[in-house]
């Protein structure tokens, strides 16, 4: 379990620190130049590989081209759910880990206690205390072993579904100021339009 969960972690890491999903940086510049009314340059600053930046581009792409507002948000809807599974992706092997090693060396150490005690009824009145120290030692090492896995794998376990919500929420922030900030050169030329 403790090669299974390190092995997780590791994808997880890449996952998360490679092409970080957030992209806060090219979200922050790519909303000012959309709020300045440079769409084509807040287009130009977005990337696919990163989660935020990819379904603002879409956003972004559609708003500009004039899609259908419910067809578009629906597609972004869509696009944001498959992204946000896929950094969820082997989370809950991670916590079902977290609740079976502990269970295990609990297992391990009532196994390990009844071998004991065999043993006990086994020698009779020659009870040696030295053999049956040694044999509940043993067993409390499943437990030791069990908790040992388990604690810092519900830490990660933790730590990486609050940072898919912080990205999610990221996420929902940067879509919404998208539709609802029009771009200042949109602002004004309606403006224009109703003078006239």
């Amino acid at each position: 379990m403790s090669v299974v969960a390190l092995s997780i972690l590791l994808i997880k890491l890449w996952q998360f620190y490679m092409p970080a999903p957030e992209g806060t940086r090219a979200v922050r510049r790519s909303l000012a130049l959309w709020h300045q009314g440079q769409a084509d340059e807040a287009i130009a600053q977005l990337n696919t590989r990163q989660t935020v930046p990819a379904v603002l581009l879409l956003a972004m792409r559609g708003k500009r081209s004039g899609t259908n507002q419910e067809l578009l948000r629906e597609e972004l809807e869509r696009v944001a759910s498959f992204r946000l599974n896929q950094l969820k992706l082997l989370l809950r092997p991670l916590e079902v880990i977290a609740n079976l090693a502990p269970l295990l060396g609990l297992l391990g150490t009532v196994l390990g206690m009844i071998v004991a005690f065999q043993n006990m009824e086994a020698a009779g009145s020659r009870v040696d205390p030295s053999v049956l120290s040694g044999g509940i030692w043993q067993a409390l090492l499943t437990t030791a072993v069990g908790l040992a896995v388990a604690i810092p794998v519900v830490a990660v376990h933790s730590w990486m579904e609050r940072r898919v919500e912080r990205i999610a929420a990221s996420l929902n922030d940067a879509v919404t100021q998208v539709f609802t900030h029009q771009p200042k050169s949109s602002v004004s030329s309606g403006k224009v339009a109703n003078a006239a």
